[in-house]
């Protein structure tokens, strides 16, 4: 009798359930749900108050719409009983998080909360937190504070203490109702299983969280702000389980809420990047995967501990226990080129492209796939929402230089593509210098299988080989494979990551291998670029924050 674990995947816009053989890993079939409440970044449910700038809110109630939706239609999809599943796995995009009460309840959920914005659950990229990111990280350096070696000197506006931060500082009474600042992987796994269990992954790379020293002390929180001091106890959790840990059952509740079977076991949250790792074969050192989609994470391990200026975190046990995991990261990537096909293209081109039927993306790609690299005479900075790495600056913002009255839509595409690319080798030359040699380039994602021009772009400009997930939903099979080793062997699962690896994940036969005349042109591109990135991003201009203020000015007067 087969035997399968089911994937939760949950995204920026939509969540999946992946149904997994658990024998040869086979993606049996999936099930997808737009979010029904998407990204709120102007406006709250049923409110006419526009949200102020940099706010990216979220509704939990969409994430148990995954649950009671995706689930079951995945068990009907693949004619599989609810018996034959042994194990859960949840990943989540991170660093979202949301305020609930003793209960486990959202804030929003409340009606005295529903039309504050703080009640909600603050994206990832929510970056409304900057200023309190600054404060942070201007109190951590003034103290001495070893624990930002970990975090590349810097604390983001997206991790977990700005943005508690933030409630605390325009929103008091929210602050204050909340008995727990939870990461949305975490709150989901507690709705499976009836009560809290705080993932070491989640919380290592976002809460500031390490295994050898724990949370930073009362005293920095109270510098801060007088407030938290005891806002690790207030607040957070000392508990912390590993990434490979059971985080328990299913409760009789959740087993209703996904038609499975009571005492399903259901694995620790693992964050969506860091769990595609071993479903791309990497369960060990050298080889660094980039999960590629609105946003790009780039993880890796070693054996070794290395503090890396601007890499997002380093953390013992992180993705698979007894190495180092370093996340790095690009903060926007597929989503400047949906911010381009939906303002910068002509309706010609979209018709043109539903004529030939192929998506307008492919459309602009097969426009510029025979030129060579420079001859549209345009470079680009990959900030269009800000800079995770390695400058760690959500204050940051996208340029476009070089463009004339003979420039088109599909040059400036190109240009997005190659700016990513550069962002990624500034990341690769990061690691490196730091003293974490990377021998492979992995890549996982909806673009990493459908664009064969970014992914060929990637390899000349980074001078690797790129080797592709076999899977359309890498993170997914990565929480499948986390809940394999939740349910065991015993129950048909695996005793190891590395195990479940071994059987489960797979990569597609095609490798892209850099064109040799192709490297050379990108190498005099990417000297340019580096320029504009040092010279805008390190203190030489600071005009793209000058304009962001005087942006937030006159919107503050608008409104």
């Amino acid at each position: 009798m087969k035997k399968y674990t089911i994937g939760i995947d949950y995204g920026t816009l939509s969540g999946r359930a992946v149904l997994v053989d658990v024998e040869n890993g086979e993606e049996v079939c999936d099930s997808v749900l737009e979010y029904k409440h998407a990204v709120m970044d102007k406006y709250l449910p049923d409110s006419t108050k526009r949200l102020p700038s940099e706010t990216a809110l979220q509704h939990p109630q969409d994430y148990l719409d995954v649950l009671q939706i995706t689930v079951p239609e995945v068990l009907r999809k693949g004619n599989v009983s609810k018996e034959d599943i042994i194990g859960i796995g949840v990943d989540f995009t991170s660093c979202t998080v949301l305020p609930v009460d003793k209960d486990g309840t959202p804030l929003c959920f409340k009606e005295e909360f529903k039309d504050r914005p703080h009640a909600y659950v603050k994206l990832w990229k929510h970056h409304a937190a900057q200023r309190e990111a600054d404060l942070f990280n201007k109190v951590a350096h003034r103290r001495g504070e070893k624990f930002m070696a970990r975090y590349g000197g810097k604390m983001s506006s997206e991790w977990v203490v700005p943005k508690a931060m933030q409630i605390l500082h325009e929103d008091e009474e929210i602050y204050e109702a909340m008995d727990r600042f939870m990461e949305a992987g975490d709150w989901v796994v507690m709705m499976l299983v009836g009560e809290e269990k705080r993932s070491l992954c989640q919380a290592g790379y976002k809460a500031v969280w390490s295994k050898r020293d724990g949370y930073p002390c009362k005293e920095f929180f109270a510098e801060l702000d007088s407030r938290m001091e005891n806002f690790v106890e207030e607040k957070l959790s000392n508990h912390i389980y590993a990434t490979t840990d059971l985080a328990g059952y299913l409760t009789k509740d959740a087993a209703e809420l996904t038609g499975l079977v009571e005492g399903t076991p259901v694995a620790v949250a693992n964050i969506d990047a860091h769990v595609a790792l071993p479903a791309v074969r990497i369960t060990g050192p050298g080889k660094m995967l980039m999960i590629m989609g609105t946003s790009t994470c780039h993880i890796m391990m070693s054996e070794e501990e290395h503090f890396i200026p601007g890499v997002g975190g380093v953390v013992e046990d992180g993705v698979v226990p007894g190495y180092y995991a370093y996340e790095a990261g690009q903060a926007c990537v597929g989503d400047h080129f949906d911010w381009l096909v939906r303002n910068c293209v002509a309706g010609s081109y979209e018709k043109e492209a539903a004529e030939k039927g192929i998506s307008i993306h492919q459309f602009l790609e097969s426009k510029v796939k025979e030129q060579l690299p420079g001859e549209s005479g345009l470079i680009a900075l990959d900030w269009w929402n800000g800079n995770r790495s390695i400058l760690t600056d959500a204050s940051l913002s996208g340029m476009l230089l070089g463009a004339t009255l003979q420039t088109k839509p599909e040059e400036i595409y190109r240009a997005l593509i190659e700016a990513t690319a550069y962002g990624t080798r500034i990341i690769i030359e990061a690691f490196e210098e730091g003293g974490v040699p990377i021998e492979e380039l992995y890549a996982a994602g909806g673009i990493a299988r459908k664009s064969e021009l970014m992914m060929q772009i990637y390899a000349d400009v980074t001078n690797k080989e790129i080797h592709i997930s076999a899977s359309r939903q890498a993170p997914a099979l990565g929480a499948a494979l986390f809940g394999a080793v939740a349910a065991g062997s015993k129950s048909g699962g695996y005793d190891t990551i590395e195990e479940a690896s071994e059987h489960m994940s797979r990569l597609q036969d095609k490798v892209y291998i850099p064109n040799a005349d192709n490297v050379r042109r990108y190498d005099k591109l990417f000297q340019e670029y580096k320029i504009l990135h040092d010279y805008f991003g390190k203190g030489g201009n600071d005009v793209m924050k000058r304009l962001r203020s005087i942006k937030s000015d006159a919107m503050r007067t608008r409104m």
